[in-house]
């Protein structure tokens, strides 16, 4: 890893109705738009779609790095994760996140320790850490 402090930029580009279109350097734009929930048209990346993608794939790429570091090895991961949208506190906010990860080991590896990082996993991710929604773990292992 670089050293800290690292800086990420985004733009975004959209007019009074209508999607909008977030850009970053080197990679392609992605189309955004309300969710159908919030009368969008539900055919676009919305904010929340983006917001479980990111816990999402923090995870996985969390689990990667702490798996490395604990000598566990696994087969894959299959990731469900569920954000739940409400008012709380007079505002509309996730009030929670559930991940539901499936992680296949190879036979004869550490149940234990696979749990162990898996829940490491969560709380190391830097995009769930910056969130004051909390996330909970509902863990599956299988082996192959």
């Amino acid at each position: 890893m670089k050293s800290l402090p690292h800086i990420y930029k985004a733009q975004l580009s959209g007019g009074p109705e209508g999607y909008a279109v977030i850009s970053v350097a080197g990679i392609p734009e992605l189309r955004t738009a309300p969710p159908a929930d919030f009368d969008g048209p539900g055919d676009a990346w919305s904010p929340e779609d983006l917001l479980m993608a990111a816990v999402e794939s923090c995870f996985l790429f969390t689990l990667r790095a702490v798996a490395r570091a604990s000598k566990l090895e696994f087969e894959s991961l299959e990731l469900s994760g569920e954000g739940t949208l409400d008012r709380k506190d007079g505002a509309t906010r996730f009030t929670e996140i559930v991940l539901r990860p499936r992680l296949k080991l190879p036979a004869g590896a550490d149940r234990d320790k696979a749990m162990r990082v898996l829940e490491k996993s969560e709380k190391a991710c830097l995009v769930t850490a910056s969130l004051s929604t909390p996330v909970r773990l509902e863990p599956e292992i299988v082996s192959g």
